[in-house]
């Protein structure tokens, strides 16, 4: 008599870390396990019939694949994000959808940290300018933090990690977020509608999911809300900025600079963005550090698991 077939979970595409422990453990909870390097939507049609569990790095999982898949019941992402999956098309199938929320909330939150903090004391514009031959500290507009207003859009995990850390450098930190409770809202931060904050911060960090709701969130008029020689920190996803209108607002004098390590395509391929002077750009290299990539492996393996056992998802968009 022959063995029961084990569920089938496969990683769809690989990218930024080692899968070995996640492997381990799923193979160890019962399932085979089959890795596509480089998969696109024909082959994952193609390779996956059979697959229970897809395990998604960046590879977007299209209305076809969900529907192309019949064993299909599990799709877990390696980020705190759904966007690189047709959520509308999974609850259509009752395809549950497993996120990472928190592996890499210290990094990402430092990061903005850092971004936001070498913007208001202009250190990517005076670098350039000595690397250029000149020497002049007063070519900036230098601000000191606790004179200055740190504004935080979206109050999750990272933002409010943000706030946190941003609490004892900044003069003040406020908050926007139409979601979180008021018994959830840090005493620390004054919350304000969206349109205040933008008229009151020195630095707006973004911390939002994309949706439809906040694809272009920030676009030429909120930019035109924001305080003139404001600076704007992205570290979310690309597409929650109008980067046309950021790049008008730059050239215009609105803006002061921008930080970002998200871009609507990635790597770019519109250079204006990574050529301007006033934008200081990371390679969506805000979530990396080796603590957090070991932690995308496993807990993106430990929701299959869970899946496994339990038929339910407690990590789930």
């Amino acid at each position: 008599m022959s063995a029961p077939r084990r569920p089938l979970a496969i990683y769809t595409d690989v990218v930024d870390t080692d899968i070995a422990p996640g492997l381990e453990l799923l193979e160890r909870a019962g399932f085979e396990t089959r890795v596509l390097h480089g998969a696109d939507e024909a082959s994952v049609l193609r390779e996956a019939q059979d697959a229970e569990v897809l395990l998604v790095g960046y590879l977007h999982i299209t209305r076809a694949i969900i529907e192309g898949l019949p064993k299909l019941r599990l799709i877990a992402t390696q980020s705190v994000g759904v966007d690189m999956v047709d959520t509308a098309a999974a609850a259509e199938r009752g395809i549950s959808v497993a996120t990472v929320p928190g592996a890499a909330t210290e990094e990402v939150a430092v990061h903005a940290l850092a971004m936001a903090l070498s913007l208001i004391r202009g250190l990517p514009f005076l670098d350039r300018d000595v690397r250029a031959g000149g020497w002049d500290g007063t070519a900036e507009r230098l601000l000191r933090p606790s004179a200055s207003t740190l504004g935080v859009v979206g109050m999750g995990r990272i933002g409010q990690r943000l706030a946190a850390l941003g609490d004892g450098i900044f003069g003040e930190v406020v908050g926007y977020d139409p979601v979180l409770a008021d018994g959830q809202w840090p005493t620390a931060v004054r919350r304000l509608e969206f349109d205040a904050l933008l008229e009151s911060s020195d630095v707006v960090s973004v911390h939002v999911p994309l949706t439809k709701q906040t694809e272009r969130l920030i676009d030429a008029a909120a930019l035109a809300r924001m305080r003139p020689g404001s600076f704007l920190v992205n570290v979310a996803r690309g597409g929650v900025v109008d980067h046309d209108a950021l790049l008008a607002s730059l050239d215009r004098g609105q803006l002061g600079g921008a930080a970002l390590d998200v871009l609507p395509v990635e790597p770019p391929t519109d250079q204006r963005i990574c050529g301007h002077p006033r934008i200081l750009v990371t390679p969506h290299a805000a979530y990396l550090s080796p603590e957090s990539a070991g932690d995308y492996v496993r807990i993106q393996a430990e929701n299959a698991v869970e899946w496994l056992l339990t038929r339910e998802v407690t990590a789930a968009s």
